[in-house]
């Protein structure tokens, strides 16, 4: 009994019991150190950039950029901006337009979209193919289109070859093919379910703006 005593006393005073928890561990360790984590105050940064103009929107910054390189255009390039192979082109040719402004993109996908501002040009036909027009109003299509707008930001040589009629007419014909054919290839639907998914997008925006315009109306009569 003496001995199991001793041992009991040792071990209070050695105080290494096996369920004690080490400090480096306990809760209060970490409740009484200060947070080393930086405070961020949320939205600060967002209207900090707003303010600087930093922080633009993406469409808005598009279209700012439109007017500017289009201010003394000698043709339009009407493009279908949800054609992803169309567009490597298009950016491709706006790069080049940077440094002579000589093309003014019109993206025919665009819900702002007007053929009154395009020579009568529809969505429908202007989706067939290429379109180009020129300042006085001439429109031209297919690989004369093509040809147009590489002339005016230096690179005529691409298609100069197409000048001579024979040549010109094989061209035409194999941008037909592509025409024809370049929805399925983008893996895109057929033109007539591309039209109804636009009109009924139409449908639906212009009876949420009568909606919201009869509610006004109610609102400031009330």
């Amino acid at each position: 009994m003496a001995a199991l005593r001793g041992a009991i006393s040792v071990g209070r005073r050695a105080n290494t019991s096996l369920f004690s928890i080490p400090s480096h561990l306990r809760t209060t360790h970490y409740l009484n150190r200060p947070n080393q984590f930086p405070q961020y105050q949320k939205g600060v940064g967002y209207s900090i950039r707003a303010i600087n103009g930093t922080a633009l929107d993406p469409v808005a910054q598009k279209k700012k950029e439109n007017e500017q390189e289009s201010e003394n255009w000698k043709v339009k390039m009407l493009y279908d901006g949800d054609c992803p192979l169309c567009m490597r082109e298009v950016d491709m040719l706006r790069k080049r337009n940077k440094s002579y402004g000589t093309i003014k993109f019109v993206d025919i996908s665009s819900e702002d979209y007007s053929p009154e501002d395009n020579q009568g040009l529809d969505y429908e036909t202007a989706m067939g193919r290429i379109h180009a027009i020129e300042s006085d109003g001439r429109v031209l299509t297919n690989v004369e289109a093509f040809r147009r707008f590489y002339e005016v930001v230096g690179l005529g040589w691409v298609y100069a070859i197409t000048k001579y009629k024979p040549i010109a007419s094989i061209a035409d014909a194999v941008y037909g093919v592509w025409a024809k054919y370049r929805l399925q290839v983008t893996g895109r639907p057929p033109l007539e379910e591309v039209l109804e998914a636009r009109r009924k997008k139409k449908y639906v925006k212009t009876t949420r703006f009568v909606k919201c315009s009869i509610e006004l109306k109610d609102t400031l009569k009330d």
